[in-house]
């Protein structure tokens, strides 16, 4: 089969295609690379393929691939096999043809002769896939495997294709961009396509199915998933409402209340402490900076210092030791209604008299 870049496997994914016995990726673009490899495990498996996978480093053979590939399996007559070989066997030294000799008779049952002729008799149901970490493959793999098997070498992309990976990544999803949307991305992300897999990816939990996605969906899929801090952010910031509003999609999106308290909150309410005392002792920002280990422009140092000007020593003291408390009565499960008592403990340090 010819050769084909990553480009064009990824447009004609989606096309009903066949995937030969075997598959041989390579090329400079590791992330290229990992999607193409994934890309033909999900169609595989979603054909009844049973997925195996293995790594061949600097003292592997392909013994254990070549088992797998040719040994019956009562349970899984269709089987995908991923062989990833590794960059560490790239300095091991490859048997060449000769001209008066036949190196696969000389091979071993695991020697990379014994791949080749596993390459050139491989008529299936199984699949074989090689994913070299590597610019690219063994000149008696690219040839064995011309025949029959499909090659796809992984380039980067050059600026005109950036677009065109876009709009692939995209119709992969099942998603349609409008033209405001993909510009979008593009000025975001440039050349960076895991970026762009993964905005495109988020893109999916909220899109609406058969709806073109439009810039403003691209910025509620980043507004949803919330940024670490976000929540310290808005605590020191006196934003009561921002601030339960973002500990209740936090919450439903997963994360524990545990993490909050204790990476965000109590963390956050000691650095106010810190600067509400340098403060109160008439010392520069420079100085509450360089006791919280920061740099002076840090946003950390900053939002220290505006909510200590806005609370104050006291109450900061007071929530402070609440919060400790909390964190113990969630550890040891006196307190129950832990969604409930973090949000109390949040409102009670934004609301309460001085």
């Amino acid at each position: 089969m010819p050769l084909e870049t990553a480009l064009a496997y990824i447009r004609g994914a989606g096309a009903d295609r066949r995937i030969p016995p075997v598959t041989v990726i390579f090329g400079p673009h590791a992330f290229l690379r990992e999607y193409v490899l994934d890309s033909i495990v999900r169609k595989l498996a979603a054909e009844g393929c049973q997925y195996r996978s293995f790594q061949i480093g600097s003292g592997d053979d392909y013994g254990a691939v070549l088992n797998e590939l040719n040994a019956p399996d009562l349970f899984a007559p269709r089987r995908a096999i991923a062989c990833r070989i590794l960059k560490s066997r790239r300095d091991k030294a490859e048997t060449t043809d000769t001209d008066g000799g036949d190196a696969r008779a000389a091979g071993s049952g695991g020697s990379e002769a014994a791949l080749v002729d596993a390459i050139e008799s491989a008529r299936g149901p199984g699949n074989l896939i090689l994913l070299y970490e590597k610019d690219s493959a063994p000149a008696k793999v690219r040839r064995a495997s011309e025949k029959s098997a499909l090659l796809v070498n992984c380039v980067r992309p050059f600026d005109n294709q950036i677009e065109q990976y876009v709009i692939a990544f995209a119709q992969t999803l099942g998603l349609k961009l409008s033209p405001a949307a993909l510009d979008l991305v593009i000025s975001r992300h440039g050349g960076d396509l895991a970026a762009v897999a993964n905005t495109l990816g988020k893109v999916t939990i909220f899109a609406e199915p058969g709806k073109p996605v439009q810039p403003g969906d691209l910025d509620e899929g980043a507004r949803r998933m919330p940024e670490a801090f976000e929540l310290a952010e808005s605590v020191s910031r006196g934003r009561a409402s921002a601030a339960l509003a973002q500990l209740g999609r936090a919450l439903a999106l997963g994360r524990e209340v545990f993490e909050i308290l204790a990476v965000e909150i109590i963390p956050m309410m000691r650095r106010m402490m810190i600067a509400a005392s340098m403060i109160a002792a008439r010392r520069s920002p420079g100085d509450v900076a360089a006791a919280l280990g920061l740099p002076p422009q840090s946003g950390l140092a900053k939002r220290a210092i505006e909510g200590a000007r806005r609370y104050g020593l006291p109450r900061l003291e007071r929530a402070y030791w609440r919060a400790c408390a909390m964190d113990a009565g969630f550890k040891d499960g006196t307190i129950k209604g832990r969604e409930e008592a973090l949000a109390g403990l949040i409102l009670d340090l934004m609301t309460a008299p001085d």
